[in-house]
């Protein structure tokens, strides 16, 4: 029975209402509801997917706003994930929406990707793109890869055969984690708020041409895009493996490989502390605490602190000379980094903290 909804999709001549049908029944995980997942999401839910998931352990926060546009002020605070899930169901009720608040792992990843048909990469981050990587490659999975970075954008399709048989992955693009002062997120870096929107409707569409079979899909190719000229290059990415030994060659040893130490250094070297063991320590004399979000990000610490946002902290080594030194940011991902760096470049014997959960999770103490 044809649906009004998608009148335009049976007009089209190649894809009609058997292409509208397999969209039905198709079932697309996105994992990461932030400035890629929200134009994926949208589009496909909107084009009729008929199963969508969405995983995200992260909430909605007002400097979001600016390129995540499924979100508006009102939803500040509230999971990505459930927010994401409402949403997408009033713009389209016939579709099944699933989600997860919950932060992708090697022992959950298996199990939330089995049922589902093709894996979006809308994360953030090295340790997830490697893990979503390795576990579709185990599972068999398409995965189609997105990210982002100040005017750039980038976009592949793995672990889809081409007409040789020939499959490629993210390891065989990038077979060891670049560092991540070398290649930051965009919390560092910044980011043109409309490029995150490019890229994911650029997702969205390679998900339904692989779904439905129109088109070229962009099978072991990378294309990236330059919004400060409109310029577009594609590159094959090249078939020879990685070393084997170098990553998980089955799901029992995925679920006990550390893919955030292996896509940093000096792990091992990094207290973690957290929000209440931070609130109770941070007045003490051989502390210094840094901040490494940019200047301009709330809320501001409230007790004395050195602001270096990451960016900058190759620069300012020489100011952090206390016995103990804790980073924080905003979640917890840049301060991990920002530590992980000190430690490399100071070869020093001070103590060195990460704070977990950030500014996020010291908001409950802040707050009282």
């Amino acid at each position: 029975m044809r649906n009004e909804r998608y009148a335009r999709h049976y007009m089209l001549q190649g894809f009609g209402e058997a292409g509208q049908q397999k969209l039905q029944a198709a079932r697309l995980l996105v994992v990461g509801a932030g400035g890629l997942g929200c134009p994926v999401l949208q589009y496909l839910a909107a084009a009729g997917v008929g199963h969508i998931g969405i995983i995200d352990d992260d909430r909605i926060d007002l400097s979001n706003l600016h390129r995540q546009v499924l979100y508006d002020t009102a939803d500040i605070g509230q999971a990505k994930a459930e927010v994401a899930a409402r949403k997408l169901g009033l713009q389209n009720p016939d579709i099944d929406l699933k989600y997860w608040v919950e932060q992708l792992k090697p022992t959950n990843a298996a199990g939330l990707l089995q049922s589902y048909d093709v894996i979006l990469d809308c994360t953030d981050n090295f340790a997830a793109r490697y893990l979503l990587c390795d576990v579709c490659s185990l599972l068999d999975k398409p995965l189609i890869f997105g990210a982002i970075y100040q005017y750039e954008g980038q976009l592949a399709v793995f672990n889809v055969p081409d007409g040789q048989g020939i499959k490629t992955s993210y390891r065989h693009l990038f077979p060891q984690p670049p560092s991540p002062l070398e290649a930051p997120d965009c919390n560092a870096a910044g980011v043109l708020g409309v490029l995150p929107g490019m890229i994911g409707i650029l997702q969205a569409t390679e998900a339904i041409k692989l779904l439905t079979g129109i088109g070229v899909v962009l099978i072991n190719k990378l294309m990236t895009v330059n919004l400060l000229d409109h310029s577009t290059f594609t590159f094959d990415v090249p078939p020879a493996a990685p070393e084997s030994g170098s990553y998980p060659q089955t799901l029992d040893a995925l679920k006990d490989f550390d893919y955030i130490n292996s896509c940093t250094s000096a792990t091992g070297q990094i207290q973690v502390i957290t929000a209440a063991e931070l609130i109770t320590d941070w007045h003490a004399t051989d502390l210094l605490l840094v901040d490494v979000r940019e200047i301009d990000e709330l809320p501001r610490l409230p007790v004395p602190h050195l602001s270096i946002p990451l960016a900058a902290l190759p620069a300012q080594l020489e100011q952090i000379n206390s016995a103990r030194v804790i980073f924080i940011c905003q979640s917890g991902k840049r301060s991990l980094t920002a530590a992980q760096y000190f430690h490399e470049q100071a070869n020093s014997n001070q103590q060195i903290f990460h704070a977990d959960g950030g500014i996020m999770a010291l908001k409950k103490y802040l707050n009282d």
